[in-house]
């Protein structure tokens, strides 16, 4: 049975304090997540002064424009952060990972021997962000969103051409609108980066709700990362679209549900758990009303009752016209 990565996206839901990351770890842990993954970035790299907010950062962070920079700046972490955390997450039970957002940054992470890279929507078109990652050859997730079909085939070529193996590459699908209206998911397209670059898919969610990274994982998802918070109510850009633990947990434990419903051959079969319920639920041929011996079974005498452990009502052209071999009452089963 194929097993769904799930990563639990904390992303930067921790508000800037180490605490409050223990506990979206220790959350994310009990609802059986994979990985958690936070945020590694310092802002005077990624972003400049005058970078405006997006629309969704300014309706969740109280409509006043800061700026990127300004929000940005007091949502890093720290190397010791990194540290404390990577700790803390062993001590839960789940695996660490986090997203680069520099160059620094991704030589940093290297450092921590993850063995696992998110590469995020935004970065699509950063060759050299790209580039560096590659080299390393290790498996990596590239999120689409924000993406036609070409412009994911610009960032795979840059990737396959600097190092890294077909075999290590999975494409997520993703739409990135924080939340995302369900009218622009587009699960099916996982099926054209399936079809077109022959590699593994799965899909980033920005969904409220946890429908459509279950649905995903029964179209074929390999991966389901979704962000979480421990209340959505806490100010911040990604609150208000992420889940709260419970419904986490209840994400977790569905995928696990449908890897198991979609785990069969794809043959039409008899399961062993229904096979006691055959003869329950099918029904035999009996008398309708009590026959004499040497009666002929007609339409009027006959009937089809439970249980199913008689004469299977398809012979029933082969039963009438015969003769009873000896008297049956009503609601007998019919003996040939």
């Amino acid at each position: 049975m194929n097993h769904t990565l799930i990563i639990a996206e904390a992303g930067v839901n921790h508000n800037g304090s180490v605490d409050l990351a223990k506990r979206l770890i220790e959350q994310a842990a009990a609802a059986g997540a994979d990985y958690i993954k936070f945020q590694t970035f310092t802002a005077d790299k990624l972003v400049t002064k005058a970078a405006k907010q997006a629309a969704y950062q300014l309706r969740n962070t109280g409509g006043q424009e800061t700026g990127q920079y300004q929000m940005l700046k007091q949502l890093e972490l720290t190397v010791q952060d990194h540290q404390t955390l990577m700790e803390h997450c062993h001590k839960a039970g789940i695996r660490f990972l986090s997203t680069a957002f520099d160059l620094d940054s991704i030589a940093f992470l290297h450092s921590l021997d993850l063995g696992l890279w998110k590469i995020p929507s935004g970065e699509v078109t950063d060759y050299p962000f790209l580039k560096r990652i590659a080299a390393y050859n290790e498996r990596t997730l590239l999120s689409t969103g924000m993406c036609d079909l070409q412009d994911v085939r610009n960032a795979v070529g840059v990737l396959l051409g600097n190092g890294l193996s077909r075999e290590s590459l999975v494409l997520l699908h993703c739409n990135t609108e924080y939340p995302t209206p369900f009218e622009d998911v587009n699960l099916r397209a996982m099926d054209a980066l399936r079809r077109e670059f022959g590699v593994a898919v799965g899909y980033s969610d920005h969904t409220q709700g946890i429908e459509v990274p279950v649905a995903a994982v029964a179209l074929g998802a390999s991966v389901i990362e979704k962000h979480f918070t421990l209340d959505r109510s806490l100010p911040g850009p990604d609150h208000r679209a992420s889940l709260e633990p419970e419904e986490l947990k209840a994400m977790v434990s569905a995928i696990r549900n449908i890897e198991k419903a979609v785990s069969g051959d794809g043959s039409k079969h008899v399961s062993e758990s229904e096979k006691k319920n055959i003869a329950v639920a099918r029904k035999s041929i009996v008398a309708a009303r009590d026959i004499r011996c040497g009666e002929v079974f007609t339409e009027e005498n006959l009937t089809a009752k439970r249980p199913g452990n008689g004469i299977s009502p398809m012979r029933w052209e082969e039963v009438l016209g015969q003769p009873a071999k000896r008297a049956f009452n009503e609601d007998e089963q019919i003996e040939l």
